[in-house]
């Protein structure tokens, strides 16, 4: 069976984010690979969405059942007009829509074993147990993957067979471990020293290596992988190298990934002797629970030809029995089970097993979809063989269902499968709550989708509200699931909310397309806010998501937040009082737009950060800042007394490099570019060295190149080089679109014409480089010299028509932007000794581009709507709630409990950050000196200091005089006096922070909020 099929071109544009978490040969295999898929409930068509979104190469539907009312709880693709119609031929043209590379097919007979030979994989859902081991014995018997998934109420299953010999290519989604030599010995064994900075690299005995750019014992590049042991000073034997060639300098070690072996049982004995992924011994009795309440449920099914009854306590004994009478699960030699089944559980399954839940359905069709993906690319380790979730803590503690479960029964409405779980007040409360999504982006998408299906604010009068700045791009469509190729360039907001309402059409949504930041609080202020019953962020910084929690924290709304990177993704809730309030990791919040000490990027770089931050901000240098400098002396915007000499010549001479006038053809373009090179990687380099040798050392005997400082080497241009002529390809484009000159990519002619022409002057390099070179200019000032030297240069310019200045764009591949950073990232990384990325890895750094995968978007998205009924509903206690964390590469997942909010307390008073101290401004309103009063009387809190945001408003370090000029205003009178600025109409609340005497360094007083 071929599992390429017919080879495609892959589209990298549209799949440029899932390509850098799957790889380019990963996707290749996708996009030929043939998939059926029977039963399309909810759970159906998200196995579905996920695939076509991901590029399958072909997808066949089956469904012999019509649509029902139940199903459009969680079934994106019907609706009203759906119902009785088939299922699979319902979803045909919704389907094709997402993705028209991919080829949708239904099939409308039975699934024969003819059929099933025609298929890599074959994935089920929503089916019984008889066929499920029917078809499944007979895929296993002919290398057929299968699958079976399934969802009752809050719990589901997901179970793979890939057979008995499956071999995983590339098992784990971290990349190669590589490292810089320093030094390796001949001997038997020859012992490898990494370079410092390689320190952190973490290689294991019996990891297989390769080597790569080693001079002198060039017979380890490229050889065959080889098995390498850990001493313990953290040098690395690698086997014999008595007769090699003696070791000179440079080249890097790499992992080779070792290929792994699945075994899986079929079903038949699987389901007997189940493998179930779990975390902990607690985690694989439940799971085996569930998997006995599963096994119940499809027996009750098949003797009564129906699921149980919502919260029927006569069905749902059934179950029980029919469970207990199972052979009891025996469990593993690591994990034994001693403890019976517990029935409690198994009854709580049964109770609410009718139900069709949205979240639950993305969550499980997304894991199942990524099993799928698996099988056909061979990247990432399968499931083992069974997997088990269930959400049981989503239903309300008091048995409120339970003795109401009329509550529950369907009312032929497109919610019917959510409310035989949580009952039809349930859901009157859900439609009239108005919500605010931050973020259409991928898992915005997900979100809303979700929230139409759920019925979230659908009945009330204020319904969602979407704010997004953003527009639609063509790379969002292989994963943002609202949006189609005619809507690249509006505004995600508008887009995203029309689809919704196409999803659900009793939705009411509004669409905003300015930002949530500080400078619009005079937008989302107070008024707003009042409006809000809660908020839902996903957001692709954490910058943001500080921003939007502190709003949250700021007004005691609930916070539902989410955020993937790759097969890695997690939902968290913060409930106003119960849990602890969102805060960015530490080690985002240290290192998110953490800049590199300039001297470090420009003259010492030791990592491919440095140097990929040095090419970007040489693009920006060159082709936009410069251009801009040049346009407004042009304009005559500038004059030169306003300019900064050194920082200007800085900027223009490299510009104006070799060439000494404007650029008038291509060829011009090309002589400036061969003479950056030289001057970026060969004449600069050496006068670098000039300035400090190889050999220099410190007052104190240190030598000056140590430790991370690497001391670089001149590169000598080579048109064999192929990094070299892109340099100057890109680079002689980018020149030419600055001065709007055509441009070439005929790399045959382009080489051509540099072997015919003569390399750049020296002195005149020299001279840029002088007018460049940071450390000679550190203590300059702009004198008359200086001054003069910049009109020179800028008087080449003047007459000539205006610049363009060039926007860095990461997704343009036709551009040479993303080309040229790559390659004098690379260049750079060469002069030093570093271990440059290719071409992806660059883009993703530079473009600060968050690896993402459909599926993984999906199914956190899930994660966060089953939290959305617990915030709904009735005030509930800390332990209902979870934090979510999965890895779909890695198979694992977790739930816990948040934390709750620190206490913190000063003499009598005890608070937690989501306290306030309240105090009306009165009528008429009250004075400074009243306020501080007041404080005093009511809280004992003798005020130091009073602000508002930055702004002092009152210090008891001030003079008597001016105590007495500010005591008396009004408090907003203060507030205009001091910040003048008037505080904008609406405004309910002044926020002011208090500092009082006796506290201690860590308190962190409760705001005070001043009500106006």
């Amino acid at each position: 069976m071929d599992v390429l099929g017919t080879s495609k071109l892959l589209d990298e544009e549209l799949y440029s984010r899932q390509l850098y978490v799957l790889g380019s040969p990963a996707m290749q295999r996708i996009q030929g690979a043939k998939v059926l898929l029977s039963g399309l409930q909810g759970l159906g068509a998200e196995v579905a969405k996920n695939l076509v979104l991901m590029g399958v190469g072909s997808l066949t539907l089956h469904d012999p059942y019509p649509t029902c009312w139940s199903d459009l709880a969680a079934q994106f693709f019907l609706s009203e007009q759906d119902l009785g119609r088939n299922r699979a031929e319902a979803s045909q043209e919704f389907l094709a829509r997402l993705n028209r590379a991919v080829q949708i097919f239904v099939h409308t007979g039975d699934i024969t074993e003819d059929l099933l030979l025609e298929f890599q994989v074959v994935v089920l859902t929503a089916s019984n147990l008889e066929e499920q081991l029917k078809v499944g014995t007979f895929c296993h018997q002919h290398g057929v993957y299968f699958l079976v998934a399934d969802t009752r109420g809050l719990v589901g299953q997901l179970f793979c067979d890939f057979g008995e010999d499956f071999t995983v290519q590339d098992p784990t989604e971290a990349e190669p471990l590589t490292a810089a030599i320093q030094h390796i010995s001949q001997g038997s064994p020859g012992i490898l020293t990494l370079k410092s900075e390689a320190s952190t690299c973490r290689f294991c005995d019996e990891d297989l290596v390769t080597f790569s750019g080693i001079e002198g014992m060039a017979e380890l590049n490229g050889c065959a992988p080889r098995p390498i042991h850990v001493r313990e000073d953290g040098s690395l034997e690698i086997g014999d190298t008595t007769t090699f060639s003696p070791y000179l300098r440079g080249g890097a070690i790499t992992e080779v990934k070792r290929p792994r072996t699945v075994r899986h049982e079929p079903l038949d004995t699987a389901l007997l002797q189940p493998r179930v992924v779990a975390q902990s011994p607690q985690e694989v009795y439940r799971a085996y629970c569930l998997h006995q309440a599963f096994h119940a449920l499809h027996t009750f099914q098949h003797l009564h030809g129906r699921l149980p009854q919502p919260w029927d306590v006569v069905d749902a004994e059934t179950v029980v029995g029919l469970a207990r009478d199972l052979e009891p699960m025996k469990g593993t030699e690591e994990v034994p089970l001693e403890e019976p089944l517990d029935e409690v559980l198994v009854r709580t399954i049964a109770l609410s097993s009718a139900g069709v839940l949205s979240p639950m359905a993305a969550l499980l069709g997304a894991v199942a979809a990524q099993e799928v993906l698996k099988a056909i690319s061979r990247k990432f380790m399968p499931l083992d063989q069974w997997l088990y979730f269930d959400a049981l803590d989503c239903l309300p503690e008091d048995g409120e269902l339970l003795h109401n479960p009329e509550d529950c029964i369907p009312r032929g409405c497109r919610y019917d499968g959510q409310i035989a779980v949580f009952g039809a007040s349930f859901q009157e409360q859900l439609s009239c709550q108005h919500y605010l999504l931050v973020g259409a982006g991928a898992i915005g998408c997900e979100l809303l989708k979700g929230f139409a299906l759920m019925g979230l604010g659908a009945g009330g009068s204020r319904g969602l509200t979407v704010v997004d700045m953003d527009h639609v791009e063509r790379s969002n469509l292989s994963r943002q699931f609202l949006f189609r190729p005619q809507d690249i360039g509006r505004p995600k907001a508008e887009v995203a909310a029309a689809a919704a309402l196409a999803l659900n059409p009793n939705l009411k949504v509004t669409p905003l397309t300015y930002p949530l930041d500080p400078t619009t609080e005079h937008l989302y202020g107070d008024n707003f806010f009042s409006q809000v019953d809660g908020v839902a962020a996903a957001l692709d910084s954490f910058q943001a998501r500080r921003y939007v929690a502190a709003r949250c924290t700021h007004y005691l709304k609930p916070l539902l937040e989410a955020g993937t990177q790759g097969t890695r993704g997690s939902a968290s809730v913060f409930m106003p009082h119960v849990t602890e309030a969102y805060r960015a990791p530490a080690s985002a919040a240290a290192s998110e737009d953490a800049p590199y000490p300039v001297c470090t990027v420009r003259h010492f770089p030791s990592t491919v950060e440095h140097t990929l931050q040095w090419a970007r901000d040489e693009f920006e240098g060159l082709f936009r800042l410069s251009a801009e400098i040049i346009n407004h002396y042009q304009q005559r915007r500038t004059s030169l007394a306003d300019m900064d000499g050194p920082q200007t010549l800085t900027l223009l001479q490299p510009v104006l490099g070799v060439l000494r006038a404007r650029p008038q053809s291509w060829q011009d373009c090309v002589v400036w570019a061969l003479g950056h090179w030289q001057l970026c990687f060969h004449h600069g380099i050496k006068q670098l060295l000039r300035r400090f040798p190889p050999d220099k050392v410190l007052e104190d005997g240190t030598p000056f190149w140590l430790g991370p400082k690497q001391c670089p080497q001149p590169l000598e241009f080579d048109t064999s080089q192929d990094t070299h002529v892109l340099y100057v390809l890109a680079a002689a484009n980018l020149y030419a679109q600055m001065h709007e000159l055509p441009g070439s990519q005929d790399w045959t002619a382009l080489k051509e014409l540099l072997k015919l022409l003569p390399q750049p002057d020296p002195q005149h390099l020299a001279h840029i480089f002088a007018g460049n070179l940071e450390l000679a200019l550190a203590s300059a000032e702009s004198g008359p010299e200086q001054l003069k030297e910049v009109g020179d240069v800028l008087e080449v310019w003047r007459m000539g028509s205006p610049l363009k200045p060039l926007i860095f764009e990461k997704d343009d591949d036709s551009n040479f932007h993303v080309d040229f950073v790559a390659a004098a990232a690379s260049l750079r990384s060469q002069n030093y000794g570093i271990l440059p990325v290719n071409r992806a890895q660059c883009k993703r750094i530079v473009g600060q581009i968050i690896p993402a995968i459909a599926t993984t978007t999906a199914a956190v998205a899930g994660l966060v709507g089953l939290e959305l009924y617990k915030v709904v509903g009735k005030p509930r206690p800390l332990g209902a709630f979870r934090h979510s964390y999965l890895h779909l590469a890695g198979n694992h997942f977790s739930r816990w409990v948040p934390s709750a909010p620190a206490t913190q307390t000063f003499h009598h008073l005890k608070w937690t950050c989501w306290d306030r101290l309240k105090v009306p401004a009165g009528q008429p309103e009250r004075t400074l000196e009243s306020l501080l009063a007041h404080l005093q009387e009511e809280h004992g809190l003798s005020v130091r200091m009073l602000l508002h945001g930055p702004a002092l408003l009152y210090s008891t370090g001030w003079s008597p005089e001016k105590q007495a000029q500010y005591l008396p205003l009004r408090v907003t009178e203060l507030v205009k006096q001091v910040t003048g600025h008037v505080p904008e109409p609406g405004l309910r609340v002044l926020v002011l922070e208090l500092s009082c005497e006796g506290e201690k360094e860590d308190t962190a007083f409760p705001p005070l909020h001043y009500e106006l």
